[in-house]
């Protein structure tokens, strides 16, 4: 079997092997070391959607509550989402959403945590996408126009690189 760096391969990638087809890493020589990730991304919508959700008249119910459930699923079951993304044991998943009322949004932001050989990133990402997905699901029936925007990391750490953040954040 062909054990290649990410440095070996063509595009330094390291979700392709040395001929260049995707697998997946392996992380099995790998200490575990706690890694958390931040996430975050946002919803914009009608003046009168916002309302609706702040108001929690939304014919299908809590929207938000029901949003920040599926974010954790999202986390849970990003694995099965990215087709090369680890199955991970979550130590901690906290879905935490803002309401922008002057451009008419709620953001969503998550943070996940483990203690594992590969990181969170990817389980933060989901989450957010799912959380952010579930309020369009809950609203479109008032509001098809609603915009999903900015999903991206905001932090991470641990592992081998250690700490990053987005410039923005």
């Amino acid at each position: 079997m062909n054990q290649s760096h990410p440095k070996d391969t063509p595009t330094g990638l390291t979700h392709f092997d040395a001929a260049g087809q995707a697998h997946m890493v392996d992380v099995g020589a790998k200490p575990a070391t706690a890694r958390r990730a931040v996430a975050s991304g946002r919803i914009r919508m009608l003046p009168t959607t916002l309302d609706t959700i702040l108001q929690g008249s939304a014919r299908k119910g809590d929207v938000l509550g029901v949003a920040r459930i599926a974010a954790i699923q999202g986390a849970k079951r990003a694995s099965d989402t990215i087709p090369l993304c680890h199955p991970i044991a979550l130590t901690r998943v906290a879905v935490e959403f803002d309401i922008e009322e002057g451009d008419h949004a709620v953001r969503c932001t998550v943070t996940a945590e483990c203690v594992g050989q590969t990181g969170v990133e990817m389980e933060a990402l989901c989450a957010v996408s799912a959380g952010l997905l579930t309020i369009y699901d809950m609203c479109k029936a008032v509001d098809r126009g609603m915009r999903i925007e900015g999903i991206g990391l905001l932090e991470k750490d641990g592992g081998k690189s250690g700490s990053w953040r987005a410039e923005s954040a």
